[in-house]
């Protein structure tokens, strides 16, 4: 089961799709364009279902093998929205939304789901049913979380799922998996210290809120250094030090710290909140501050199942020829949430020498589109193979 033929001659239509996304790029839940165009074409397409507004602005479409005695579901999942970015490739169809773009190959993503889609109407080569899902707000807003939360997989009987991301860096159509942890859960905190300001010739008089937030930063450090085991993955990072005042001659009331914690285990992620939490309060007492904490949890750890996985790289491995280890990814991925919800894999498929996502010179590489398309197929039409 190499490169199918079919996604050969539907990559120029695949393509244009694709880079009409790409020049109409649509933030977290407001991807009403990208979701009413999916919801267009899977209606073309010959879906036997097409649902929108499944977690806000999702899109499901259902498409039925031509023997469905098996009686299995297999979900497909791809990301359709933007970064707050400026876009700054030069392209011809570049960005046509000021601070917005697909630096992230979501346009890449729902572009090769829709062909897989198409070419899976066409040929009902399979036995059970295939649940394609175009999913909202990835980048931070939760959209999985949502869709899993409106009913999805039970509404459907969904009994797997898959993903699938680009790669950069990596050859371009080539493969890469890891079972188990993958991704990175994603914790957000925001730390307010509280002391008391003056004048920066009487610090006597003051309690240094500047002074107190530092030692803070630093104390911080020590969660990785001397509470997390050494062999595990952990990575706490300060991003923003804002202090309430901006003159050279004043001592500010507070500091506001934020930044984020990253962890690839549930009892790594339980013991940085507790860590970090103490950390912070006794040394505001130390100094005679005070210290206000607000730790919001994000994504979940991303978990790849076993079994699914070395299936995913099985099918992988008929596309290209190879699927190789994947690295662990302290970045994170709200397919986790589905993950949650049923066993499956996410798999990387390689974006060539680019620039890294989240770049303002980022591109999907259109060449990867009969691969990751091929492996979207091959999921189905082997898991759900015809007796």
């Amino acid at each position: 089961m190499p490169v199918k033929n079919r996604f050969a001659e539907l990559m120029p239509e695949i393509t244009a799709w694709r880079r009409d996304l790409h020049e109409n790029p649509e933030i977290l839940f407001e991807t009403h364009r990208t979701a009413g165009i999916v919801a267009e074409k899977l209606r073309a397409f010959g879906c036997d279902e097409v649902v929108t507004g499944i977690g806000r602005t999702g899109v499901v479409g259902v498409i039925k093998g031509r023997n469905g005695g098996s009686g299995k579901v297999i979900g497909l999942r791809a990301d359709m929205d933007a970064l707050p970015i400026q876009e700054q490739t030069g392209l011809a169809y570049a960005s046509k939304t000021a601070g917005a773009m697909h630096a992230c190959g979501h346009d890449g993503h729902t572009a090769m789901l829709l062909g897989a889609a198409k070419y899976l109407s066409e040929t009902r080569n399979f036995d059970g049913t295939v649940v394609v899902i175009f999913q909202p707000a990835e980048e931070g807003g939760g959209g999985g979380r949502e869709m899993c939360a409106d009913g999805m997989m039970d509404r459907w009987k969904i009994d797997e799922v898959y993903g699938m991301h680009n790669w950069p860096g990596k050859p371009v159509g080539s493969f890469a998996i890891r079972t188990g942890a993958f991704f990175a859960a994603t914790d957000q905190f925001e730390i307010v210290i509280e002391g008391k300001g003056g004048h920066a010739a009487k610090p006597q008089e003051t309690v240094d809120s500047t002074v107190v937030a530092s030692h803070v930063v630093l104390a911080l450090q020590s969660i990785v250094s001397r509470n997390a085991d050494p062999v595990g993955q952990i990575v706490v990072s300060v991003t923003s030090f804002e202090t309430s005042s901006k003159a050279f001659n004043v001592i500010p009331q507070r500091v506001t710290l934020r930044g984020t914690v990253r962890t690839l285990s549930p009892e790594m992620r339980g013991m940085a909140e507790t860590r970090l939490k103490a950390l912070v309060e006794s040394t505001a007492v130390a100094y005679g501050a005070t210290a206000a904490i607000n730790y919001m949890r994000g994504y979940p750890v991303m978990v790849n199942s076993d079994e699914q996985t070395e299936f995913a790289a099985e099918v992988a491995r008929k596309v290209s020829g190879g699927c190789d280890p994947a690295p662990l990814v302290m970045g994170g991925e709200d397919f986790a949430f589905m993950l949650e919800e049923r066993p499956g894999a996410y798999i990387l498929v390689g974006n060539g020498d680019t620039a890294a996502v989240h770049h303002p010179a980022y591109n999907f590489n259109d060449e990867a589109i009969p691969a990751g398309c091929s492996w979207w197929a091959g999921i189905v039409e082997e898991r759900l193979k015809v007796a």
